[in-house]
C-alpha cells in the first residue's frame, strides 16, 4: 500500500513541479502564471495535453519540440524529476504529519527559486511572501497562535542578520555583494528554522556555494552566481536531517 502512495506523491510532485517550472520562468518577466498556456519557446507552438505529461512526454519526444524538432532543455524535466523526488523523500521523512506539508512548501520553493534565480537572478517577492505565509498558516491551523508569533520573531532576526551581512560585505567587497532577495528569503528560512539553525543554514549554504563559486569565477571571471538555491537546499539538508544544531552545540561543549 505504501508502495502505491509513493508513487502517487512522486506523480504530484512532478505535476507540482511542471507547474513551478512556469511559475519560475514566467513570474519573473511579469508575466501571467495561467495565460498563455504552455507553448514552444522558439516556434510559440502551443502544447497539447500529450506534451505536458511530466517526464514521459520529454522522453518520448527524444526531447524534441513536436513542430519545430528544437531540443528541449533537460533544465525542465530536471525540474520535474527533482520535485518528485524531493516530495517522496518529504514523506518519507515526516510521514502525513504537519512537518510533511512544510516540507513540500520548503521544497516547491526551492524548486521555483531554481528556476528563477538560476536564469534571471530574481527571487520573486510574491513568492518569497506566498511561501511564508502558507508556513505561518501550517503553523496556526496545526499548532497555535504562539507557534506563529515564535516563526515571525525568528524570521525577523534572520532577516536582520542577512541585511547586516550584506551591509559588510559592500563594506569589504565595494559592491553589491548579496541581492535584496536573499535576505528576504531568510525571512522564510526563519519560519521553517530554529534561530540556531537558521544561523548555521547561513554558514551552510556558504560552504555549498563555494566551490560553485571558485569554478565560476575561474571559467566565468566575474559573472555572479545566484546565491538564494543555496540558502534553500542547505534549509532543506537541515529541516530533513532533523538536527537541531542548538543541543548538539550544548553537547560538546558541555
Amino acid at each position: 500500500m505504501e508502495v502505491y502512495l509513493l508513487i502517487i506523491i512522486f506523480i504530484l510532485g512532478t505535476l507540482f513541479g511542471s507547474f513551478f517550472n512556469v511559475v519560475g520562468y514566467r513570474l519573473p518577466k511579469g508575466l501571467s502564471i495561467v495565460y498563455p498556456g504552455s507553448f514552444c519557446p522558439k516556434c510559440n507552438h502551443k502544447l497539447k495535453w500529450y506534451e505536458l505529461i511530466p517526464i514521459f512526454s520529454f522522453l518520448i519526444q527524444k526531447g524534441k519540440c513536436r513542430k519545430c524538432k528544437c531540443r528541449i532543455s533537460l533544465f525542465y524535466p530536471g525540474i520535474e524529476l527533482l520535485t518528485g523526488v524531493l516530495f517522496v523523500i518529504s514523506y518519507l521523512v515526516f510521514n502525513l504529519t504537519p512537518e510533511f506539508l512544510i516540507a513540500i512548501l520548503v521544497s516547491s520553493f526551492f524548486v521555483i527559486v531554481i528556476v528563477s534565480d538560476f536564469n534571471y537572478l530574481i527571487i520573486p517577492d510574491e513568492i518569497t511572501l506566498f511561501f511564508s505565509i502558507s508556513i505561518i498558516i501550517v503553523d496556526f491551523i496545526f499548532y497555535n497562535a504562539i507557534t506563529c508569533f515564535q516563526a515571525v520573531f525568528r524570521g525577523i532576526i534572520l532577516f536582520a542578520t542577512m541585511y547586516l551581512i550584506m551591509l559588510l560585505g559592500n563594506k569589504i567587497f565595494k559592491k553589491e555583494s548579496l541581492g535584496g532577495g536573499d535576505i528576504k528569503l531568510m525571512f522564510f528560512v526563519g519560519t521553517v528554522l530554529s534561530i540556531c539553525n537558521g544561523f548555521f543554514s547561513i554558514f551552510f549554504s556558504s560552504v555549498l556555494a563555494l566551490p560553485i563559486s571558485i569554478f565560476n569565477y575561474v571559467k566565468n571571471k566575474n559573472k555572479v552566481i545566484p546565491f538564494g538555491p543555496f540558502i534553500l537546499l542547505a534549509t532543506i539538508v537541515i529541516l530533513f536531517s532533523k538536527i537541531d544544531f542548538f543541543k548538539l552545540l550544548s553537547n560538546i561543549t558541555s
